[in-house]
């Protein structure tokens, strides 16, 4: 982490640099963020600290936090590198799981997962496609409350 700007509370330090790398793509667009605890390591902060820091990001909706899943950068991240006539779209179906996939959820090849993919563009002109794969509500993890029936 650079020096700390002096007058600036400390969320908000970790907020500009988390910021910074959101929209330089060393953190990928749909792509998680280190767990809470790895971050407080890495900026010698508390959690609540960190916390404090994603809520910001939040705010600004450059990042989307999912219970049980965590928190990932969004597109409205890329919208200031494209410029103002910058359009995302977004398209959701559900897939059967290919080997890789399986492999990572942890469910056998074949089951359904659902892919969402966000196609940005300027003026014509893709500038990027993320495709976030997730559980289906019904194969949750028993302790989101989403998957409860």
């Amino acid at each position: 982490m650079p020096t700390p700007h002096y007058g600036q509370p400390r969320y908000r330090a970790i907020a500009d640099e988390l910021r910074e790398r959101i929209e330089t793509g060393a953190i990928p667009m749909g792509t998680l963020l280190p767990p809470e605890s790895a971050l407080a390591a890495e900026f010698r902060a508390s959690r609540g600290t960190i916390r404090q820091a994603i809520a910001v990001l939040r705010e600004e909706l450059i990042v989307a936090t999912e219970h049980g899943r965590g928190t990932y950068a969004t597109p409205r991240a890329f919208e200031g590198m494209l410029g103002e006539a910058s359009e995302s779209e977004t398209q959701q179906r559900h897939v059967a799981a290919d080997p890789e996939l399986a492999a990572l959820f942890a469910v056998e090849v074949g089951s359904l997962l659902v892919e969402q993919q966000i196609v940005t563009q300027t003026s014509g002109t893709v500038w990027t496609v993320a495709r976030i794969y997730r559980r289906r509500p019904s194969q949750g993890h028993p302790h989101d409350p989403s998957s409860s029936a």
